[in-house]
């Protein structure tokens, strides 16, 4: 069972923000009534190089080639707000579907995404987060409360820690290392739990303040960075430390009121189209990560391995820290399969 726990909602400050932010999108987007029904927002806050907006483009061509009347009218590049926004408007029904990370500000069992050292390998997280995987179903329960549900999961690729230029230290052994420096994290307080476990004075702060903070030196690195992100910011980065400390998976949501109301063979083309976006994007997501990882070595940025000592170190604090706190959260029914997972004893 799910543990049950209180999801923030927002009182009347947030639903002037929606009406707003709908009143925006529509300007944006230029949907008059008569096209509202047959043509829905479809958005995600990344660039054209990001995993993102692949898999959107492909979904767009499955939904076509399904003969679906359905067209998205597509924003990729968070010209409707960054993740986190883009989470709170498909909650609300504002932007009726997106490809964006599980926001935990809104449920504190979406840190679950978040979990660290849960699979070592891509065949792993294919079987635990892909299609037909177990986490799925776990996500859905606690989506369902928000009124979302979701098509599936997106793989981005493991994520690590890479620290800025001019930082004249290269942290590998946790927590000896860590100490005194400025780690970004996630705004999500499993993100903190874990970088202060590992020594890190952490610095939670939106994706959307990340680049000029490492330009400035306001942080001197940043955690839960995939390689397509670390090659982005290339330019203001001295090394990447390869802690491959979660595998980062984003999720394909719909608004649930929205998807329902389909009508039902609208909604099974859709369905069908997400299904067949969903197996390619898992064969493909392991080859573009690789691809983004050589393109990070070839930009002259430091790319560390841990060693099989430090590795084992790194997981050690977490088992014990971090993975009690996430029971707390959400139950010990969910976290006995992870540790199943994960083959902890």
């Amino acid at each position: 069972m799910l543990k049950t726990t209180k999801i923030i909602t927002k009182t009347s400050k947030n639903k002037l923000i929606s009406a707003c932010t709908l009143a925006a999108v529509l300007s944006v987007s230029g949907i008059n009534t008569a096209a509202a029904d047959s043509k829905f927002i479809f958005a995600q806050a990344y660039n054209t190089e990001h995993i993102f907006h692949h898999t959107s483009e492909k979904f767009m061509e499955q939904l076509s080639d399904k003969g679906s009347s359905y067209k998205a009218d597509y924003h990729p590049g968070g010209d409707l707000g960054d993740w986190t926004s883009q989470f709170e408007q498909t909650m609300m029904g504002v932007i009726p579907m997106t490809i964006t990370y599980g926001a935990s500000e809104f449920d504190g069992r979406l840190d679950l995404t978040w979990l660290g050292y849960v699979v070592d390998d891509w065949e792993s997280a294919r079987k635990v987060y892909g299609p037909g995987g177990p986490m799925l179903d776990v996500y859905n329960k606690i989506f369902a409360e928000m009124d979302l549900v979701a098509l599936g999961t997106i793989p981005t690729g493991f994520g690590s820690i890479t620290i800025r230029k001019g930082v004249d230290k290269i942290p590998t052994s946790f927590p000896e290392d860590a100490k005194g420096i400025k780690m970004r994290v996630i705004p999500s307080p499993l993100a903190i739990e874990r970088f202060k476990n590992w020594g890190f004075s952490a610095v939670p702060m939106p994706y959307s303040e990340l680049y000029t903070a490492l330009q400035l030196g306001t942080v001197d690195g940043r955690a839960f960075g995939p390689a397509v992100e670390i090659y982005q910011m290339r330019d203001v980065l001295e090394a990447y430390i390869l802690t491959r400390d979660y595998f980062e998976h984003a999720f394909w949501l719909v608004n649930k009121d929205w998807w329902e109301d389909l009508p039902a063979d609208e909604r099974q083309k859709m369905q069908m189209a997400a299904d067949e976006t969903l197996k390619w994007a898992w064969q493909e997501a392991e080859m573009i990560d690789n691809g983004f990882l050589d393109k990070v070595r070839d930009s002259g940025i430091k790319v560390i391995e841990l060693s099989d000592e430090d590795r084992a170190k790194a997981k050690s604090i977490l088992y014990a820290k971090e993975w009690p706190y996430m029971e707390k959260k959400v139950g010990s029914d969910i976290m006995k399969m992870m540790r199943e997972i994960a083959g902890i004893k």
